[in-house]
């Protein structure tokens, strides 16, 4: 009953639907729900779970911010929410674990021509492209937007460091969410190009399919209307799978380690690749402590523990079997000694190899010798330096359970700590065998001026081999002098010569000499101990133990022998075959004097 039948005049009644309903399927134009993303997700079960609406259909109130979720998106959002921290009904966002935005920024672009910002709207149905970048190298995302058919702008719209470790499991699922709140809404994607390893073909717009038709046939205008907020969406959406795709292999590939089931053995020994980029900041210029032709090192800083370390990065030998050379290296990470570098680990990735040690503070002798840059090196600092070495190759020799060939002790090799003790390092070209062993043939290598001549002939590493380069070494440290000078003199050859004309105190570092801080002894007695482990024969050259005897008692050495041979000859001895040569040269009449170096060349550094 509208109205009652008592009579009474002027009146009315109402009778009406609780809502008002839509005619010629009228449209909320001003309206839209919540908008869309784009997603990387580790595990289904998660968006299975996920709630429309505000969520986007990516997470649920429990979920949101629960880091272990590992779900990444970039979010088109077209509706404000307040609890989300949202900036406004009208933004781009970078969501990590949660729908409160790492960064976000009102949609829109910079103009190239001008640098003005434009203010793009998400829902006002006119077609947009978005492009989402990831430098893996810089952990960087960077989003950029405009009108679909401009070129992309130059100036991207946000940037924000996103760090793949916490977001990325391996595998990942790759994809778009969206959701709707009251008002319905339509997403679609048409088409989207990606690419995982560089920038993605650009998308044919003529080939894009047609947006399906909802409803009767509308006026031009509301057709418009419809269709915009699905070709954004599209547009959006392409660039943004193409990107976040690269974004993950990027990620495996860049952190990409090789790994066998063999190496779970040697446990604590094995450094992951991800620890070591990080530590070094991805091996930056300004942490590189020096550079060679076998490797370059960096300084590197482990966390959280804070240990400062040394990284060395070396193209691994493939002609030895990579299991027998891990062996190796873990077995040298149980040296001890005082005068050894600590070598801690390693990490084999792709064909390159990586060696962990203790970081040095004063770094190698090598600059101290011969950087003008640098203080001179006192003697007594010297000659500490030479007991040092001396006392790390005899634990090396004889007072481990194996023997251990260094095979490339050199000035650049011996690391100084916080007080000046020399440290022994750089095992990457060592060699093991077990006592009473022969040790075997191997390709010849370390560096010229201190490979033993004998290992030329025979390919074989034994103790003498680390005797002879100990001995140009102490000849170096003494002098100051490379072991080839000019004119390819050798410094084995200048010391023998001065030594039988009585003036073998003026191959001493000049700087020595006139700062008058020498040990006349000491330096006569570690110039003859020099020259008798550089003896041409193996057998005539001291043990480390009689080094480190004379070393310790201050014994008077021998003189050389008669039979002790100049580079020159040693040349011939190369050239001609070593067993001719001792049979047919007289050793006691051999002429000792300044030559030019024979040309041992060796493979290595």
């Amino acid at each position: 009953m509208l109205t009652n039948g008592n009579g009474s005049i002027q009146m009315m009644g109402h009778a009406l639907h609780p809502s008002p309903l839509p005619f010629h399927n009228a449209q909320y134009e001003d309206l839209s729900a919540s908008g869309l993303a784009f997603v990387v997700a580790a595990d289904r079960s998660v968006l299975s779970t996920a709630m429309p609406g505000e969520f986007l259909g990516l997470l649920n109130g429990s979920d949101d911010g629960n880091r272990s979720t590992h779900v990444f998106a970039v979010e088109l959002d077209t509706l404000f929410n307040a609890d989300l921290g949202d900036m406004n009904s009208n933004h781009v966002g970078v969501d990590v674990d949660s729908l409160v935005s790492t960064a976000a920024e009102s949609a829109g672009y910079y103009d190239d021509a001008t640098g003005v910002f434009r203010n793009l709207t998400l829902i006002s149905r006119k077609a947009m492209q978005v492009w989402v970048d990831y430098d893996a190298g810089a952990t960087l995302v960077t989003v950029t937007m405009a009108p679909l058919g401009l070129p992309r702008p130059k100036k991207p719209l946000l940037q924000t460091t996103v760090d793949p470790s916490d977001v990325i499991d391996d595998p990942m699922y790759v994809g778009f969410s969206s959701g709707t709140g009251v008002i319905p809404t339509r997403h679609c994607v048409l088409g989207w190009s990606f690419s995982m390893d560089g920038p993605a073909p650009p998308l044919d717009l003529s080939k894009l399919p047609v947006l399906p038709r909802v409803g009767p046939k509308k006026p031009r205008s509301k057709v418009l209307l419809d269709v915009v907020l699905p070709a954004l969406s599209t547009a959006l959406l392409i660039a943004a799978v193409l990107a976040v795709v690269f974004f993950v292999v990027q990620r495996r590939r860049w952190y990409a380690e090789l790994r066998e089931d063999w190496e779970d053995e040697f446990g604590p020994h094995r450094f992951s690749y991800k620890d070591l980029f990080h530590a070094t900041d991805g091996f930056k210029d300004r942490n590189l402590l020096g550079a060679g032709g076998f490797g370059r090192v960096y300084k590197g800083v482990l966390h959280p523990q804070q240990q400062v370390v040394a990284v060395k990065r070396v193209s691994h030998d493939s002609r030895q079997g990579v299991r027998e050379f891990v062996a190796e290296v873990v077995s040298i990470g149980r040296l001890r000694h005082r005068n050894l570098v600590q070598l801690l680990g390693y990490c084999r990735r792709k064909d390159e190899l990586l060696l962990v040690y203790d970081y040095m503070e004063n770094g190698s002798l090598d600059k101290y010798l011969h950087d003008g840059r640098m203080p001179t090196l006192p003697w007594h600092d010297r000659y500490r330096v030479i007991k040092g070495v001396a006392a790390s190759l005899l634990y090396l020799h004889e007072d481990w359970e194996q023997v251990v060939i260094h095979r490339d002790v050199k000035p650049s090799n011996v690391l100084l700590d916080g007080e000046m003790n020399a440290r022994l390092g750089d095992f990457g070209l060592a060699r093991l065998y077990d006592r009473g062993i022969d040790p075997q043939t191997t390709h010849v290598v370390g560096t010229i001026g201190y490979v033993a001549p004998e290992l030329i002939r025979t390919g074989k590493a034994t103790p003498f081999t680390d005797v002879f380069a100990f001995g140009v070494f102490v000849l170096e440290v003494v002098c100051a002098r490379r072991p080839i000078g000019p004119q390819l003199v050798s410094i084995v050859d200048c010391v023998i010569e001065h030594h039988h004309n009585g003036a073998i105190i003026q191959v001493v570092d000049p700087r020595l000499l006139v700062a008058g801080e020498y040990q006349t002894e000491e330096v006569t007695l570690a110039l003859k101990l020099g020259l008798m482990c550089t003896h041409p024969l193996p057998n005539l050259r001291p043990s480390m133990r009689s080094v480190m005897h004379y070393l310790d008692s201050g014994q008077l050495v021998p003189d050389p022998s008669p039979s002790f041979m100049s580079y020159s000859m040693m040349a011939m001895m190369h050239n001609q075959g070593f067993d001719a040569f001792i049979k047919s040269s007289n050793l006691s009449s051999a002429s000792i004097g300044a030559s030019s170096c024979v040309t041992i060349l060796s493979e290595g550094r």
